[in-house]
């Protein structure tokens, strides 16, 4: 059928294609074998009207005649076999064309769904780290620097952390980069008086120039928030609380990176069918799985993509169509470099995946 659950399938321009060339081939050759049999029996008679003499000579005109149409229909059956064969190999070549261009452009807009859902769920993560830097009892936290005062901002995040289920911890870091303060004590209990100098995020935070500045690490394993992989924003805590005071610490705030970029890569609208042949993954700037719906080799593979199309674009790569598209950001979140990606094996084609598997040629 070319609709099924009421939605055309445009494979049924390559399976009609096959079709017709079956069909085609198979009547030519019963045209063929019928004038075959034809040809032989005006022979037979030519032979019986000689043999005939003067009484035979009208039929063997007649079988003459017939043989010369004989002859005739396997020229024009050799040129519709030559014709028809041509037009139904470029039908098909225009049919995979089109084929590859719709599958190529329904999972591009797929992918693009995919990382606008990340964008708008990390644009939140922006504006809470440079809202909770400002909150009273973080900053008095670093400028009173007492044990009091670190103890109620550890309660406050705590409430905090009580209403956003999607992070992991909050560390409140004083200047030298120790964390003074940590939302989950009691969870993550060796927290307090570690040093965050070398991390990136900490040491980027304090070179902002006002509040509504923030930084980001790319996802990594955090091996004191049970090597859970994160992704962490920073902004700096700023005397008074001042969007324009100076820097007095940072604030980190660590996202459950895992749990949430899962539920947005299985959620992607796939049919069954799809889904069981295809790859949806989230790539960091570098190409590195950051998220992937099969669960597996997450920040340890790195993709071969090819984003020669630009921002977004799609692609065959072997028996598999390809489908990415960068971030666009959201707001005032510009986004990463990241990409959405959908890796989709035609159907029919190598059930073990070893088209997709092409695709990761690095890492």
């Amino acid at each position: 059928m070319a609709v099924e659950d009421g939605q055309i399938r445009p494979e049924r321009i390559l399976e009609l294609s096959a079709r017709l060339s079956s069909v085609a081939g198979e009547k030519i050759g019963e045209i063929a074998s019928v004038n075959r049999t034809a040809k032989m029996l005006s022979i037979n008679a030519l032979i019986v009207a000689a043999r005939a003499g003067e009484a035979g000579r009208g039929f063997a005109i007649v079988a003459e005649e017939f043989k010369k149409i004989s002859t005739e229909i396997d020229a024009i059956a050799a040129a519709l076999e030559s014709q028809v064969r041509a037009d139904l190999d470029e039908l098909t070549v225009v049919g995979g064309g089109i084929l590859g261009q719709l599958r190529g452009q329904r999972l591009t807009d797929l992918a693009l769904n995919a990382i606008e859902i990340i964008d708008r769920n990390l644009y939140e993560r922006t504006c809470d780290v440079r809202w909770w830097a400002t909150d009273s009892a973080v900053v008095a936290a670093v400028a009173e620097g007492t044990r009091e005062a670190a103890r109620h901002a550890a309660d406050r995040l705590g409430v905090i952390l009580s209403a956003y289920t999607v992070y992991l911890d909050l560390w409140i870091c004083d200047l030298s980069g120790r964390v003074i303060a940590n939302g989950q004590p009691q969870r993550y209990p060796g927290v307090v008086g570690q040093s965050v100098a070398a991390a990136p995020w900490f040491a980027e935070a304090l070179k902002t120039k006002s509040g509504d500045d923030f930084t980001v690490a790319d996802i990594e394993r955090v091996k004191a928030l049970g090597d859970a992989p994160v992704a962490t924003y920073a902004a700096a805590i700023r005397q008074n609380g001042a969007a324009d005071g100076r820097p007095i610490g940072v604030l980190g705030i660590h996202f459950d990176w895992a749990p949430q970029a899962q539920a947005v890569v299985d959620g992607v609208r796939l049919s069954e069918d799809e889904r069981a042949r295809t790859r949806v993954m989230i790539l960091d700037q570098n190409r590195r799985v950051l998220a992937a719906s099969s669960g597996a080799n997450v920040l340890e593979e790195t993709v071969a993509l090819d984003v020669s199309a630009g921002p977004m674009g799609g692609y065959a790569a072997g028996a598999a169509t390809v489908g990415y598209a960068l971030t666009p950001g959201y707001e005032t979140y510009r986004g990463l470099g990241w990409y959405g990606c959908l890796v989709q094996e035609w159907e029919g084609a190598d059930p073990a995946g070893a088209a997709a598997r092409k695709l990761a040629a690095v890492g």
